[in-house]
Parts: C-alpha cells; sequence; structure tokens
C-alpha cells in the first residue's frame, strides 16, 4: 500500500474529517499533518503543490485537494 499523507485544517474542516473517516473505513493508513501547526506543511501545500484548500492528500502516484471518494477509492485499491 502507498504512503499517503493528509494535509489539514484541524478538526473543524468537514472535508478533512470525511476524507480521513473514508481512508479509516477503507483500510488506507495515513499520517495527518495539520498546516497550521507546521509552516513548512502550509508551504509545501501552498507553494509547491498549488493548493489553497483542504484537505490535501498525497500519495506515491498523485495529489488532489478536497474530498475525492473516486481519488480514495483508487489509493484502497493498491
Amino acid at each position: 500500500m502507498n504512503a499517503v499523507t493528509v494535509y489539514t485544517t484541524g478538526p473543524n474542516c468537514q472535508r478533512c474529517k470525511l476524507t480521513k473517516d473514508v481512508l479509516t473505513r477503507m483500510g488506507v493508513h495515513f499520517t495527518e499533518v495539520d498546516i497550521r501547526q507546521q509552516p513548512a506543511a502550509r508551504e509545501y501545500v501552498v507553494d509547491e503543490l498549488g493548493y489553497t484548500e483542504a484537505p490535501v492528500v498525497v500519495d506515491e502516484h498523485d495529489h488532489w485537494s478536497g474530498f475525492r471518494p473516486d481519488q480514495i477509492e483508487r489509493i484502497a485499491r493498491t
């Protein structure tokens, strides 16, 4: 299974919560990084990846922003 990182904006982000819940339900292990707490992670998400909305999910092959069940399913199959 891929290494998956979920960059979030904390517990009040509903799309972040949905993404983490579905990843967990589908058995996908992930590391959560709160970009409000880690400036270097925020810089990576905004400046390098170009995203301005959370969550941002990064795996070995792709990355995306927002709640994307289709992408979560893709990860779960690998």
